[in-house]
């Protein structure tokens, strides 16, 4: 482990393929609130399309049963919940204090903690009602546009990971975090639209905007780690 928030290369040369993703994020996200505008809050047709792909009739029974698919659906969908998340983030910033990464936890925090009143505001703001294409399997009450559970579950986990990243040497191990956190943020957005509490553009708007919120403090953490090894105060 380098010493505590110690700059590494990949601070000093960001990959520019983190910067494609914030582009292809911003695209789809802009794509998704005209399409919204357009519908006037209801599902536009490959909304409904895909909703209703989700859940074909031949195989609900199946998936009703103890133990089935629907049960997996709400297992992972609780991976993306106020609870889970909140003990996620306390846990890591345990962890960071500990080891003493002052600077990461104060942007872990800063992070997470503004990006998820973000989202509650968007939601006010729009104010989308939820689906009736299909049954819903959990309950939900708040407002549908963006997805809660997609968006603050992809500003947490991949801040989390973009930002471990900058304090991690071992590339395999940088990879592995940014994979896992991927991997949750997907299966999270998509046990959403299978258990029919939101429109698939609610999640696409809610991954857009959490990937684009973990890009904006990577990229403020790396611009700060190098004034710091430069000798350059943090803030100018």
């Amino acid at each position: 482990m380098p010493p505590a928030d110690n700059v590494i290369e990949e601070v000093r040369h960001p990959p520019w393929l983190f910067y494609a993703a914030g582009a292809l994020a911003l695209a789809v996200i802009v794509i998704v609130v005209l399409g919204m505008t357009v519908a006037r809050g209801q599902g536009a047709a490959i909304d409904r399309a895909i909703m209703l792909a989700m859940r074909p009739p031949s195989v609900v029974a199946a998936a009703q049963s103890p133990g089935g698919f629907r049960q997996m659906m709400i297992d992972i969908t609780a991976l993306g919940g106020g609870t889970v998340l909140t003990i996620i983030v306390a846990s890591t910033a345990g962890f960071l204090a500990m080891r003493r990464h002052w600077l990461t936890l104060v942007l872990v925090l800063g992070g997470t903690i503004s990006g998820s009143l973000a989202v509650g505001m968007i939601k006010t703001l729009v104010g989308r009602p939820r689906p009736s294409v299909i049954d819903h399997l959990v309950d939900a009450w708040s407002a549908s546009f963006p997805s809660g559970h997609a968006a603050n579950s992809a500003t947490i986990y991949l801040t989390l990971a973009l930002l471990l990243m900058q304090i991690v040497e071992q590339r395999m191990v940088r990879w592995y975090l940014i994979g896992v956190a991927a991997l949750l943020v997907t299966m999270i957005g998509v046990s959403r639209v299978y258990l029919g509490v939101h429109w698939p553009s609610d999640v696409l708007a809610g991954w857009s905007f959490g990937t684009l919120w973990a890009l904006a403090w990577w990229s403020l953490g790396g611009w700060l780690r190098v004034r710091r090894a430069q000798g350059l105060p943090l803030l100018p």
